[in-house]
């Protein structure tokens, strides 16, 4: 399988504030398979969350190295990473974290607006809600909608832009099984059909046989992969 990120040795430590540090992750060397989905299993502290604001470009890792492609994501400058972020790269987040005061429609088209996006806004904001099976829902507040709803939403605006990957952390975890795996589902045609790379951090071991690829971490370290 072919790599979009490729990680070598890195570590994260935040200071304790007693002079000492807090080594967060430890030495983790991973592989991001293109078009497919990665899960990063693990409980609460485990380090999951840290890791994947690291593969995302929001935060550095004190050391170690990251590939994004071709590009080594650890040598680039904050602009550039920022950029990065903007163009080929989406998120989802367990809070979901829709604009309020925006229907479906103008949540996603607003992802396009950001990424300054050249393509056709309306037409690309329906294909995406089509993708999610919302259409329908366009004109719908986000108070007017479900959970599951919102999260299928906030799917669209993390994929309006056509991002290589997406990093979604814990995007089932405030749902019911059934609407968790119609989440998850969605996230598998995107991967087949679109072709994007999906890494999804989650402690609900029922997922497990649904990821390409596992990554188990317990204290920052990975102690199982498959």
């Amino acid at each position: 399988m072919a790599s979009l990120i490729r990680t070598e040795n890195i570590t994260r430590s935040f200071p304790s504030g007693d002079g000492q540090e807090i080594q967060v992750l430890k030495g983790l060397t991973l592989d991001i398979p293109a078009g497919k989905l990665t899960l990063l299993k693990g409980r609460s502290g485990s380090g999951k969350t840290t890791l994947m604001n690291i593969l995302g470009a929001l935060d550095p890792p004190t050391s170690g190295r990251i590939w994004f492609g071709e590009e080594e994501l650890t040598a680039m400058s904050e602009e550039a990473r920022g950029k990065l972020r903007r163009r080929r790269i989406g998120f989802v987040f367990q809070s979901v974290a829709l604009i309020p005061m925006m229907n479906a429609y103008e949540n996603v088209e607003f992802a396009l607006r950001l990424a300054g996006s050249r393509e056709n806004w309306r037409e690309r904001t329906m294909e995406c809600l089509k993708i999610v099976g919302l259409s329908q829902r366009a004109d719908h507040m986000p108070q007017e909608m479900s959970g599951g709803e919102q999260q299928r939403v906030a799917i669209a605006r993390a994929i309006a832009h056509k991002p290589d990957v997406i990093f979604a952390d814990e995007p089932t975890a405030e749902l019911d099984t059934h609407t968790g795996l119609q989440v998850v589902r969605i996230f598998k045609e995107l991967c087949s059909n679109e072709g994007i790379t999906i890494v999804m951090t989650t402690h609900d071991t029922g997922l497990m046989d649904i990821g390409d690829r596992v990554y188990e971490l317990e204290d920052g370290a990975i102690i199982h992969a498959e």
